[in-house]
């Protein structure tokens, strides 16, 4: 991510870490709802989904880029921007969810 918002353009190893990582937290936001008591519609869990539902909007966005304009391509301002937002929401949702066990 922040390789891509200083180049902006995406390398495939960006393309893989990326990948990996919105699988993990596919992973873990399974888990968490599982392990949960509250339920899986929550504050915390609505503000979750939405950035991880983000972050996998712009992995797909990405891979579509990568396919059709090669995986060096030069990322349009507009993905630019998204990329920018979906990070910094999903990075806000994993804050809360870090001061909500912290609270307990």
């Amino acid at each position: 991510m922040v390789g891509e918002q200083r180049r902006r353009r995406h390398v495939p190893h960006t393309l893989a870490f990326l990948t990996v990582g919105v699988l993990l937290d596919v992973t873990a936001t399974v888990f968490m709802i599982l392990g949960s008591s509250k339920g899986a519609f929550t504050l915390h869990g609505v503000l979750g989904y939405s950035s991880l539902a983000a972050m996998v909007i712009d992995t797909v966005l990405i891979w579509r880029l990568a396919r059709a304009s090669g995986p060096a391509a030069e990322v349009p301002r507009g993905l630019h921007g998204y990329t920018r937002v979906a990070y910094l929401w999903w990075v806000a949702a994993f804050i809360t969810g870090g001061l909500l066990v912290a609270m307990r």
